[in-house]
């Protein structure tokens, strides 16, 4: 027998499936391991060089052993390597958990691995058993009136969102003709990312970013940083009492999602109220398959669940949104998905 046989007949059956389900019986940890170093700002700590583990628990404060221990399982999840005996530097993927840093992500990390994000997940079950969120169970509120009593919170979630739209920011301008418009109206645009980067793709429109005062707080640094303050302007307010006049196009990027039917209906017949005959809706969110297949990501679905138990959301299907766009007064056009390995969407509806 060769060797290559025997290592075949001692390998336990069902190695892979195994190892599958101990990631996931162990994810959670991982989460807390995240949200320490980046409480901690380790990775900025290390920066572009090395840093020792016991020269971090100096500077730290923290356990010289316990801090190797940190360490070392942040280089097991590839977010550090280990280049010498006790010695650590960052790996791509660990310096976007770095701050200033193009493309980072630090804010989207420092946000879902807060224990105002984490509690609710713990309540799951409960959510699954009745339909109602964890969030609101756990803190007595729900979670954007517990935003709107936690400043700093609410700040890293703008700086999160902002990140997390980097990623469509960078490829929605070129995939869909935004110059044909006039005035574009960003519904719950927040800090104005994803329209500074249309506007500074196409010069002919002016934008409107509308929100509420806590959603709009990062907008005017963010518009003047992307050169694009003069040609927008900020609009307080609440999409569940109206929305304002004056767009020929209404985009809603990342907001339907996080509502449930009736309150989207509600947000949609606003727009419907006051966007012209020939204007157009432009919602930008993942669209669920309607079978769950080989090629779908598991992130949607962790979204999904994500929206049940701390906003009271949900992602939807093609038909889902073809359904709230009937009942809101629009009619649903075309579906079309950004490049790969963007999630989003565009789905494109019409008044009716």
């Amino acid at each position: 027998m060769s060797n290559a046989e025997r290592d075949t007949e001692r390998t336990p059956v069902g190695w892979q499936e195994r190892s599958i389900v101990m990631q996931l019986a162990f994810g959670q940890m991982s989460t807390h391991v995240l949200g320490v170093a980046v409480r901690l700002e380790v990775f900025d700590r290390v920066g572009d060089g090395e840093l020792t583990a016991a020269s971090l628990a100096d500077d730290l404060g923290t356990h010289p052993q316990a801090t190797h221990r940190l360490l070392r399982a942040l280089a097991g999840l590839r977010l550090l390597t280990e280049t010498a005996p006790g010695t650590f530097a960052t790996t791509p993927a660990g310096d976007l958990l770095r701050s200033g840093v193009p493309g980072t992500q630090l804010s989207v990390a420092r946000l879902f691995t807060d224990p105002s994000m984490t509690r609710g997940w713990e309540l799951l079950e409960r959510s699954v058993r009745t339909g109602r969120t964890g969030f609101d169970a756990a803190f007595g509120t729900d979670f954007f009136g517990y935003l709107k009593e936690h400043p700093a919170l609410s700040a890293e979630f703008n700086a999160a969102m902002g990140q997390a739209t980097q990623v469509a920011a960078e490829v929605l301008p070129a995939h869909y003709d935004f110059g044909r418009f006039g005035t574009i109206v960003d519904v719950g645009g927040g800090d104005g990312t994803l329209l500074s980067a249309v506007l500074r793709a196409h010069a002919g429109p002016r934008g409107v970013v509308y929100d509420t005062a806590e959603g709009l707080a990062q907008a005017p640094a963010r518009l003047a940083d992307e050169g694009v303050a003069d040609r927008v302007t900020l609009t307080v307010g609440n999409f569940f009492a109206s929305a304002p006049a004056g767009g020929d196009l209404y985009l809603l990027k990342s907001v339907i999602h996080d509502w449930n039917d009736e309150q989207c209906v509600t947000i949609l017949r606003h727009i419907r109220d006051v966007i012209p005959a020939d204007g157009t809706l432009l919602i930008v969110e993942p669209v669920l398959p309607a079978v769950v297949s080989g090629e779908s990501t598991e992130l949607a679905y962790l979204s999904d669940l994500n929206m049940l138990v701390n906003v009271g959301g949900r992602e939807r299907t093609a038909d889902d949104f073809a359904a709230l766009c009937s009942e809101a007064g629009f009619k649903l056009g075309g579906i079309t998905p950004l490049p790969q390995p963007n999630v989003f969407q565009l789905i494109e509806a019409t008044p009716a």
